[in-house]
């Protein structure tokens, strides 16, 4: 891969913002628009950009395809975690009022679990999907 230092030293800028702005979208996600969905794609963009301009193999140390795989699976596991603590508590699949104090506080955390693993799952499968591509060429 031919280095150019333009790109790095504007990746290297560029990539803490959008991992900022992931954040923020995640967190902001259950006040306005935004949620796990679109922060995971956002999040993944950063990293995809990272490998884009250091190279695959640059990539795939900072997060490795195994682990990528179990981030996938955690993922899921809180989103359902959550409705079976629900159902545990005496609610149904997923509603949310039952896990805080107040019903608002349950339904911000609820929403704000739920939204948590969406985003977990989204930024690892669509990570495993591109390193899957990229890595095409390779023995």
């Amino acid at each position: 891969m031919k280095r150019n230092p333009i790109l790095r030293i504007v990746a290297k800028f560029l990539i803490p913002l959008i991992i900022l702005f992931a954040l923020y979208v995640q967190f902001h996600g259950d006040f306005g628009p935004g949620g796990g969905f679109q922060a995971g794609v956002i999040f993944s963009a950063a990293l995809i950009l990272y490998a884009l301009v250091f190279g695959l193999e640059a990539a795939e140390k900072i997060i490795p395809p195994h682990i990528l795989r179990l981030l996938a699976s955690a993922g899921v596991v809180l989103y359902a975690s959550v409705g079976v603590v629900s159902l545990f508590l005496g609610a149904n699949y997923l509603d949310y009022s039952v896990l805080g104090s107040t019903q608002i506080k349950g339904q911000h955390l609820g929403i704000l679990l739920v939204e948590l693993g969406v985003g977990m799952t989204v930024t690892a499968v669509m990570l495993i999907i591109f390193f899957a591509f990229a890595g095409r060429g390779r023995p």
